[in-house]
């Protein structure tokens, strides 16, 4: 019996003729790290049958109420986060909490994105990601189907 492999150009369209679906998140009150698992296993297309590990078969993903999300235990002041740019004392520490009060939405965006792939694929997949802090989002003409935090 042969692998089934779907075909790239019947992956972007369903029996009804669109490209592809959207979901809607909610994350106030829901926590951090199951936002990113749901959102990235939308993202990446494991919900489906045709689920291909190196092809995007996934959905589009709004994730609202990004600033209400909570972290667990004593993470919004215990955890150092950090990036570096590469020259010398370019390195930076933040906590979430600084995160929260200047850009809420890169929480569920940083969470997301180290769920997904670490290469070309993962950038593709992580464009379709659309993260919000408040409960209003401009994709209503999609019409995006509610999804349930596990």
């Amino acid at each position: 019996m042969k692998t089934y492999l779907p075909k790239i150009d019947k992956l972007n369209r369903s029996v009804d003729e669109q490209p592809r679906k959207w979901h809607v998140i909610d994350a106030d009150g829901a926590v951090l790290g199951k936002v990113a698992t749901t959102a990235a296993n939308i993202l990446r297309g494991k919900n489906k049958p045709t689920f291909t590990p190196h092809l995007d078969t996934g959905d589009f993903v709004v994730v609202i109420n990004a600033d209400k999300v909570v972290l667990t235990g004593n993470k919004e002041t215990d955890k150092v986060m950090s990036t570096f740019s590469g020259w010398r004392g370019g390195q930076k520490r933040f906590t979430p909490a600084d995160v929260r009060a200047k850009h809420p939405e890169r929480l569920v965006e940083r969470a997301v994105k180290g769920m997904i792939p670490h290469n070309r694929l993962g950038r593709q997949i992580f464009k379709k990601l659309k993260v919000y802090a408040g409960a209003d989002h401009p994709h209503g003409a999609q019409a995006p189907v509610a999804c349930e935090v596990a």
